[in-house]
């Protein structure tokens, strides 16, 4: 099945791609787009180590561009697609920013915000994971493998 132009997968597609660009230039794989009336207004990846900053995340970037791009600090009527599962630092950032939505792919079973408790989301915001998890959760295990090499 080939997925529709606005469905979850195909905006889990485009954080793949920024993914790509995060594995490329040496940084841990995660990417993010933010789609608000069906259209992408941020896109962002890891850049801790670009930035020497562990606060730069994929999500926080992208957020920080999302608001930016709206003029507004709330992100209501928006929503996230990451490729792997928010950590609890940027779970929280999503809960202040209004989300509505928190869509990822792979599970981090070590650090996902999931493992401590889904009310680090805003009491609004929907979430899912497992979108297109396979591919997300083996560039992650690509990029460690690599390392360790």
């Amino acid at each position: 099945m080939i997925p529709g132009l606005h469905s979850d997968e195909a905006y889990m597609k485009e954080a793949l791609k920024q993914a790509q660009y995060a594995f490329e230039e040496g940084e841990v794989p995660v990417g993010a787009v933010i789609v608000c009336e069906n259209k992408i207004i941020a896109r962002a990846y890891n850049q801790s180590e670009r930035l020497n900053d562990v606060t730069a995340h994929a999500e926080m970037l992208a957020i920080t561009s999302a608001a930016n791009y709206l003029g507004a600090k709330y992100l209501a009527k928006c929503r996230l697609y990451v490729t792997l599962e928010p950590c609890v630092m940027c779970a929280g950032a999503t809960y202040w920013s209004q989300l509505d939505e928190v869509i990822f792919g792979a599970y981090d079973e070590k650090r996902g915000f999931s493992q401590v408790s889904e009310k680090i989301l805003h009491p609004k915001a929907e979430w899912k994971g497992g979108i297109l998890e396979a591919e997300c959760g083996q560039l992650v295990k690509d990029f460690f493998a690599k390392l360790r090499k």
